[in-house]
């Protein structure tokens, strides 16, 4: 029935006349660059508060009217805009992520580590309330890594999501076909079951896929051997854990990471914290984390559409259970 109502309101909106006037909210915010906003401070030198939120990828949103960038293209974007500004000594990267496809996160761990290597500028991470496996992964690179007293983080490792719709098939009557070149030109198909020797494979691919995490966990976190076997278990973790077996280095709030963040830098008090954002909110704080009107997320009559696809196939670093938050 919801799926009948969103179906009529697109038909209806696309089939009104070419004259109509526009409606700017429908339009996609990537026609509008990021501009500096002042959060707080009136001192001298910046903090750049970078937000990094949602599910991780570099394919763009798309949305019922429109598409918004990715998260790696605004996280790039806005690193940009704080390394040509000498006034920015340091980022802020608040992070509220389940994680993301494996490419994805690798990407934004990449950014920032570039990032920091060209400018020389302190990053701190501050996690919110998610921050695990690819949101994790995302983190390795800051100098610090603070956690809110009630984010869960860690989920460190691979999972193969693929839907699987044998079961409906034979339900209402339907095969499919397959010409193939190879054994495995198929391995994974949605419409049958998967064999032993293609479970091994993907097997292999997940190990290979996890033992790139697990290096650069070790890398940037120096962790016991034993601490690390209990990672290993891709478990999530409360911030008090994850102190205490050496994931994150603090527990505490924003404004802790803004504090780290200027005696990293050497920056007084009061000096600005910047975001980069397309529109300007009334009342802005730190807890602002909309840079413009989302049109991939509009909600018609109070329905939300992201419930008819299915999730698609690929390798993630991410918490499948925070997906749903």
């Amino acid at each position: 029935m919801r799926s009948r109502i969103i179906l009529t309101l697109l038909i209806t909106l696309m089939t009104l006349p070419a004259c109509a006037p526009k409606i700017k909210i429908f339009a996609s915010p990537a026609t509008e660059p990021l501009k500096e906003f002042v959060v707080e401070g009136e001192g001298t030198g910046k903090i750049a508060l970078i937000h990094l939120r949602g599910f991780l990828s570099s394919q763009p949103k798309q949305g019922m009217l429109a598409a918004k960038p990715s998260q790696v293209q605004e996280l790039v974007s806005a690193l940009k805009l704080a390394e040509m500004d000498d006034e920015v000594k340091s980022v802020v990267l608040a992070i509220d992520s389940p994680g993301g496809t494996t490419t994805g996160s690798d990407v934004l761990y990449h950014e920032i580590i570039g990032f920091k290597k060209r400018t020389g500028k302190k990053v701190v991470v501050a996690m919110f309330d998610v921050a695990a496996s690819g949101g994790y992964y995302a983190a390795l690179p800051a100098d610090w890594i603070m956690a809110h007293p009630t984010t869960i983080t860690g989920s460190v490792g691979v999972i193969f999501m693929r839907p699987k719709l044998v079961g409906l098939m034979d339900k209402v009557g339907v095969n499919v076909e397959v010409s193939k070149s190879g054994r495995d030109k198929d391995m994974g198909s949605p419409f049958r079951p998967t064999t032993k020797e293609e479970d091994a494979l993907f097997q292999a691919i997940i190990d290979d896929f996890a033992a790139r995490f697990h290096m650069l966990v070790a890398k940037h976190r120096k962790l016991s051997d034993a601490d690390m076997e209990t990672v290993k278990t891709a478990r999530v973790f409360t911030a008090n854990q994850a102190k205490k077996i050496g994931l994150i280095d603090q527990v505490g709030y924003i404004q802790d990471a803004f504090a780290k963040a200027r005696s990293l830098s050497g920056l007084p008090k009061d000096c600005q914290i910047v975001s980069y954002r397309r529109d300007t909110y009334p009342n802005d704080n730190p807890y602002n984390t909309l840079d413009s009107v989302d049109p991939a997320k509009i909600n018609l009559l109070g329905l939300d559409a992201s419930f008819i696809m299915p999730p698609k196939a690929g390798f993630y670093y991410v918490w499948p259970q925070g997906l749903t938050q």
